[in-house]
């Protein structure tokens, strides 16, 4: 784990000094591209501390890139985010706190000021496996790259005040869960079949984006995903909400805090109870607060 994280501080800086030598260039006038690179750190210790504590350390680097092309009634609109985090507590050792790779992608054509018809896509996996700890420490795994990987795509109609307003509707919507760990996949892991590598899912989808300015330096963005499943059991919804504040120091210093919760009606959680693992769908959720360096261009 020290190994990774001094990796991901390498790449950070590189990344960083490489946008600072060279600022990103449109090709082409149509096109606006801009993102931010941000690494966090947070620090807790205590000695002799009265009310107790534990001490703990972590760092979390985000990459968060925009590729938007506009030429008259067509625009093609693009988001790539790369998450990675690891945390240790004493008696703990270094666990992962943030694993993701988010590529969304939306094609629109006006059909009015605001709205559009639209063709959205949006593919989700992570890099490294992933474990959940029992009350000893003991880990079980429970995840691994394209284990799950979900690709979602399908035509719709989108309402879009802005680049910081946005609802997209698809009411036929297509979503392909796969698993390509065999362990994972021969237990039905993410909804599978036993032994399948691969689920298809047919239903709708909504995809809300929300960033508004609470004070001067201070953001709070929302993002919302929805799909529901018409092939089986509709009203099991999954749902992915997420909810970010950026609070900028100066130009390179934020102090970022972020809420994370999913539930999904296809992934069971492995709980242990009596000394028998049990696996159960539960409200996932996902907290990280933390103040670093962003870079933005």
């Amino acid at each position: 784990m020290k190994q990774t994280l001094l990796i991901a501080s390498f790449l950070l800086l590189c990344i960083t000094g490489y946008s600072q030598a060279t600022p990103p260039k449109d090709t082409t006038k149509y096109w606006t591209i801009h993102g931010q690179n941000t690494f966090l750190i947070n620090q807790s210790s205590f000695s002799n501390w009265a009310a107790g504590g534990v001490n703990s350390v972590a760092a979390n680097i985000v990459l968060d890139y925009d590729f938007n092309y506009k030429k008259g009634v067509w625009s093609w609109d693009n988001k790539a985010i790369a998450g990675y985090g690891i945390s240790k507590q004493n008696g703990t050792g270094w666990r992962k706190n943030d694993d993701r790779i988010i590529l969304n992608s939306l094609l629109g054509r006006h059909a009015s000021k605001y709205w559009l018809y639209t063709f959205y896509m949006n593919f989700q996996t992570q890099f490294t496996k992933g474990y959940n700890y029992d009350a000893s420490g003991n880990r079980i795994f429970i995840s691994a790259p394209f284990a799950p990987a979900s690709l979602t795509f399908g035509p719709g109609f989108a309402y879009k005040q802005s680049d910081n307003f946005r609802v997209n509707i698809s009411p036929a919507a297509a979503r392909i869960t796969i698993v390509q760990n065999e362990s994972l996949s021969s237990i039905g892991a993410f909804g599978v079949t036993p032994g399948k590598k691969s689920l298809f899912e047919f239903g709708a989808s909504l995809d809300a984006y929300y960033k508004v300015n609470l004070a001067t330096n201070i953001a709070f963005e929302n993002i919302l995903k929805l799909y529901s499943n018409y092939l089986k059991t509709p009203g099991n919804i999954y749902m992915d909400y997420t909810a970010n504040i950026f609070m900028k120091v100066n130009k390179l210093v934020t102090v970022n805090a972020g809420l994370e919760l999913i539930s999904d009606p296809n992934t069971k959680i492995p709980v242990q109870k009596n000394g028998v693992t049990e696996y159960h769908s539960l409200l996932q959720t996902k907290q990280i607060f933390g103040a670093g360096v962003t870079y933005r261009f």
